[in-house]
């Protein structure tokens, strides 16, 4: 399957779908990393790993149509057959999830439908939640709103600062964003409106749930 990966900062993210097809677990290809800015590292990862990617500067376009015109004719032109959202830090429009109907993914950091949006870490720190966690699901033209596909869990210490959860989730997020690809690759991945099933998967277990298998 070829993968088109859509990025605003270090991409951290990123570099675990990188580290997942280098070791031979995701059998996937890059075939393109989308860029909305200049100067982010995750430009450097791919530099580093000789991946293909462009830089689309929201700036450089005069309406968002255009620009999200400009990102769906480098995916399709790529060949791209899933998108997935690494840290892109943009709403997409009808106008983009129309062209890949069911097929782009991001990765949040809560417990969707808790703590939508900006901030989700701080929001959950605030809050006071004992659990948190991550998301991988599908997009949609509500924010983090789309059908869920696999969730991590992880209690949230009472010295837990943003920044603290925000680094003990990265574990968990670089390991269920390659995992959820792979489902998706194989063709495991089944929706009936909200539910979305991986077949095949072991439920009910935790801290992941589908249990992760490869990753």
């Amino acid at each position: 399957m070829n993968l088109g990966v859509l990025v605003s900062g270090r991409g951290s993210n990123l570099q675990a779908i990188i580290d997942a097809i280098e070791q031979g677990k995701l059998k996937c290809r890059l075939s393109v990393v989308l860029a909305d800015r200049e100067g982010i590292q995750a430009i450097q990862r791919c530099q580093r790993h000789r991946i293909p990617y462009k830089v689309l500067n929201r700036r450089d376009f005069e309406s968002r149509q255009e620009f999200e015109e400009r990102m769906v004719r480098a995916l399709q032109e790529a060949g791209v057959e899933l998108v997935v959202l690494a840290g892109f830090m943009r709403v997409l429009s009808p106008l983009f999830l129309k062209a890949f109907p069911e097929r782009v993914i991001n990765i949040h950091p809560s417990l969707t439908p808790a703590f939508q949006g900006l901030n989700a870490q701080r929001q959950a720190v605030h809050y006071g939640v004992r659990i948190s966690g991550c998301t991988v699901h599908f997009v949609t033209e509500e924010l983090d709103d789309g059908p869920v596909i696999a969730q991590a869990c992880l209690p949230v210490l009472p010295e837990d600062t943003e920044e603290t959860l925000s680094e003990r989730l990265l574990t968990y997020e670089h390991r269920i964003l390659p995992q959820v690809i792979s489902w998706i690759s194989q063709g495991r991945v089944k929706t009936e409106g909200r539910k979305v099933l991986v077949e095949g998967a072991q439920y009910g277990t935790l801290p992941f749930n589908p249990n992760l298998e490869d990753f």
